[in-house]
């Protein structure tokens, strides 16, 4: 099934929904794609600089590993397409215009947005708005 590309109706059926669990962002000089499964990663990235994991929050205390910043997902239940254009800088825009910070993972069906703990009830209402 083929993702939507329409701004107007993927913005109509956003959907967005605020998951309970707290995540951090690590990083992981020298490591590999693989390393640290038992911080139960829901998501990674390989960058020059090391191995970047999002893992919840009680992993990181749990196993010591420092972070600076708390985030909550938002994920937006539109199956969007990856060639989708428009939709990320909606949401940026939007949530700039409240000073919130937005860091966006595509993924095959939907985009999550992970946001500052504090202020996650504020994007998800100005997610929301969006129609």
């Amino acid at each position: 099934m083929a993702g939507e590309t329409d701004l107007n109706k993927m913005l109509a059926s956003l959907k967005p929904k605020l998951h309970d669990e707290a995540y951090i962002f690590g990083t992981f000089p020298q490591a590999h794609y693989g390393d640290h499964s038992e911080l139960e990663p829901i998501a990674s990235f390989v960058e020059a600089e090391g191995l970047t994991l999002v893992i919840p929050q009680h992993r990181a205390e749990q196993y010591g590993i420092p972070y600076e910043a708390v985030f909550k997902c938002i994920t937006l239940s539109v199956h969007s397409s990856l060639e989708a254009v428009g939709l990320t800088a909606v949401i940026a825009t939007q949530l700039t215009k409240r000073n919130i910070s937005a860091n966006v993972i595509a993924a095959f069906y939907h985009d999550h947005v992970f946001v500052q703990n504090g202020r996650a009830e504020d994007a998800l209402a100005a997610l929301q708005a969006l129609k």
